[in-house]
């Protein structure tokens, strides 16, 4: 045992180094940072509103949003003058176009913005006609927890996390099998079964070091919209530690259950895409399974991880309704021990094919 646990120790040392630093791996990490972005940019413009809220001339009167709902596109200015009175803030000036004719004209353009308690609204006038209505706000604490959650389980975990996955656990053996290279192992003296733990569990590490990084930085960017108060009664009152705990312990989860899947797959398939097509239809596809083939599906245990579960809206078409709905829970605990379990019975069963791997270059 200690002579295979040196072995494992020696082989996950070797793995991370490349799987951090390999080159056919970067888009892994664009992945990664993808819905970073998202959240940095939406902390942004919410930081932003809240600066263009104090810079406002005195006096201003705040509108409903009832009021701000009320502007249609086609109005003239004074009907919105009528309804919202005058600008709190205006700017005109005069644009060359063309008519239907094709000759030149000159347009008289006019930006109209009002101002709500929560969001502000800027009208784009052509010749005293509303052609474009823009609307800027700063979310809810609430809207903004919910969002979060929507984009973890329908963009991080479905997409980012499943194909970066892809990315790192198809390429321990296949990668390897591509150059030439899977041979040094396979002479030296060490047993196959501990050459395939060895790889997982690297693959475990850098996938789970990359994508909760990026689940870290999602939560801060995010948060970053809110005043100290808002985040300290999150923390302090709203279970905002036990969630952020849950999102990472889920995220790791996610790169456990799908690198084994994956890591299966690159010992059974030359081409990752049929696997990798196999997998994303057989995920999305787990609201219409039997209870039965439910529990061998990664999301079914990670969907019941989630603190924060995400219903489907009004009049959204019954295919992403299918995609959302949550089925039938299960606890903590046995979601937890079920995704485990899965995983090591596709361990095990890769067992069987590395004790048999042979390998010949010229037809890999």
């Amino acid at each position: 045992m200690s002579l295979w646990l040196t072995q494992i120790l020696a082989v996950m040392r070797l793995e991370i180094k490349k799987t951090f630093f390999a080159r056919r791996g970067l888009w892994i990490y664009l992945l990664a940072l993808a819905p970073v972005a998202i959240f940095a940019l939406g902390a942004f413009m919410s930081r932003n509103f809240q600066v263009f809220e104090t810079t406002l001339p005195a006096g201003v009167h705040l509108l409903t949003d009832e009021q701000l709902d009320s502007v249609q596109s086609g109005m003239t200015r004074a009907q919105i003058v009528a309804l919202l009175g005058e600008p709190p803030r205006t700017r005109t000036r005069r644009l060359h176009g063309f008519d239907q004719d094709n000759k030149p004209i000159i347009v008289q353009q006019e930006d109209m913005r009002y101002y709500g308690e929560n969001r502000s609204l800027i009208l784009d006038l052509r010749d005293g006609v509303v052609g474009s209505i823009m609307s800027r706000g700063r979310s809810s604490f609430d809207q903004m927890s919910y969002a979060f959650a929507t984009v973890f389980q329908f963009f991080f975990i479905r997409l980012a996390i499943f194909f970066g996955c892809l990315g790192i656990f198809m390429n321990l053996f296949r990668g390897e099998m591509v150059d030439k290279s899977l041979h040094y192992y396979l002479l030296s003296p060490i047993r196959r079964e501990v050459l395939l733990v060895g790889k997982f569990l690297a693959g475990v590490v850098a996938s789970a070091v990359i994508f909760t990084t990026s689940t870290g930085l999602q939560l801060i960017a995010y948060l970053s919209a809110f005043d100290a108060a808002t985040v300290s009664r999150y923390f302090n009152q709203d279970h905002g530690t036990s969630q952020v705990a849950a999102y990472l312990g889920v995220t790791v989860l996610a790169c456990i259950g799908y690198g084994s899947v994956f890591l299966g797959g690159g010992l059974l398939f030359r081409n990752p895409i049929f696997p990798a097509a196999a997998v994303l239809i057989w995920e999305a596809a787990n609201p219409l399974l039997p209870a039965l083939l439910k529990k061998f599906s990664v999301i079914y245990y990670l969907k019941s991880l989630c603190p924060v579960p995400v219903a489907a809206p009004p009049g959204m078409p019954a295919l992403f309704k299918l995609l959302v709905s949550s089925g039938d829970p299960i606890s903590a605990y046995l979601a937890v021990l079920g995704l485990l379990a899965l995983a090591a019975v596709v361990l095990w069963a890769c067992t069987f094919k590395i004790r048999k791997l042979e390998i010949n270059y010229t037809t890999e």
